[in-house]
């Protein structure tokens, strides 16, 4: 039977990954897929991750299955680190929660929930979005539409369309938020725009679903949630799925979380029921690792504190990276001003590039870029940066 079956199209993005790993180019760069990358290249291993482990490998005494849910320390511990330990939902148990295989493994969860307890609710998709958002969407049968996000002409966020969007959305939609460093523009609401967005979603009466992948690569570990706590205000509704790929290097270990924040504690042990449902029928029970090696990072002083420093060292490189990419077009004569990229946040930059460039930049450079001309600034370094601008320089030249 199946050799009747058609071949599906490469993933937009893990496809150059996998384009770039078969080009034998030596010059090659890859700036497509969103993975952190050091100044030599490489994915580093956290020290306070290994450290972790080892403390793992020495009272390790059991294989056994997860709860449905996961390991409670975790979830409890993303709550905190997600909202404050003394936000009103912790104490109010208004959380429902369940430990997830990474962060798409969340928003497959919140998918497959929103289309059993809310099958009338259509979810609205920033213009544009993470190219994984409507697939994942898709599969679990959620209707979607997308609400305008970015401005290109101006190079910032359209909150004023933005807002009117929301304004008419139905009451009962769900509206998908990227909590920091939207992918794939790296521009996000300020402080007082969230406050907007807040209130305008609260009286549209639509649920918010923030997509939380990147905290602490943007402005801190703190500083990163302030869109979700906005939102998480008292009696609020909301759905967040958070991943540790990033922020604790942890990419292979699938590692990521869903919570479903209900008005009452009543509302959140039928939500979390619900939960449990969708995940049985799924995967069944997460993997344990990854989760408690975030967890031991999260509830030990020293470990905590080695984390943060490590995530800033990170944050500080793509920063740093981002400033390096605008001198060095600037250096290199390239046509345009692209200080823009300076204002952006994240792993991300939306450069502007067209497709046609971006194809160039491959075929006569070996230099793999997103078709949207989305730059992954975590894989720029100090030995690539300048060649990147001058190959930049020669396609839009």
């Amino acid at each position: 039977m199946f050799d009747q079956v058609a071949a599906a199209p490469p993933d937009p993005i893990l496809g150059l990954t996998a384009a770039f790993r078969a080009d034998e180019r030596p010059e090659k760069i890859n700036l497509s897929v969103g993975v952190y990358q050091d100044e030599t290249g490489k994915t580093p291993l956290l020290e306070c991750v290994r450290q972790a482990e080892q403390r793992l490998a020495e009272a390790a005494g059991t294989k056994s299955y997860l709860p449905i849910s996961g390991l409670a320390d975790y979830t409890a511990a993303v709550a905190e680190l997600a909202l404050g330990g003394d936000h009103e939902a912790i104490a109010g148990k208004r959380i429902a929660a369940a430990q997830t295989p990474g962060g798409t493994g969340g928003l497959r969860v919140a998918a497959d929930l929103i289309h059993a307890v809310l099958p009338d609710a259509t979810i609205w998709l920033s213009e544009p979005t993470w190219p994984n958002h409507p697939n994942i969407f898709a599969a679990a049968g959620v209707p979607m539409k997308t609400y305008p996000y970015f401005d290109a002409a101006g190079d910032r966020l359209d909150i004023e369309g933005m807002l009117a969007a929301i304004g008419d959305m139905p009451s009962g939609d769900v509206l998908l938020l990227h909590g920091c460093c939207h992918n794939p523009t790296g521009v996000d609401p300020t402080p007082k725009q969230w406050r907007q967005i807040g209130d305008a979603a609260a009286a549209a009466g639509v649920l918010p679903l923030l997509d939380f992948a990147y905290q602490g690569f943007a402005d801190g570990i703190t500083e990163d949630a302030v869109g979700l706590r906005e939102l998480c205000r008292p009696g609020a509704e909301l759905l967040v799925c958070s991943s540790f790929s990033k922020n604790f290097s942890l990419y292979r270990e699938r590692v990521g979380a869903l919570m479903a924040i209900a008005p009452t504690a009543e509302a959140a042990c039928a939500v979390q029921s619900q939960l449990n449902k969708v995940i049985r029928c799924n995967y069944s029970n997460p993997p344990a690792h990854g989760a408690e090696i975030v967890n031991t990072i999260l509830r030990d002083a020293a470990l905590r504190q080695q984390w943060e420093g490590e995530v800033a060292t990170m944050r500080d490189r793509i920063n740093g990276m981002r400033h390096a990419l605008v001198d060095a077009l600037a250096a290199a004569g390239v046509p345009g001003d692209y200080s823009f990229m300076t204002q952006q946040r994240g792993m991300f930059s939306f450069s502007g590039l067209t497709k046609d460039q971006v194809n160039r930049l491959k075929e006569e450079f070996a230099i793999y870029i997103v078709g949207s001309g989305r730059i992954n600034v975590a894989g720029l370094t100090p030995s690539n940066v300048e060649r990147v601008a001058e190959c930049i320089g020669k396609v839009v030249g």
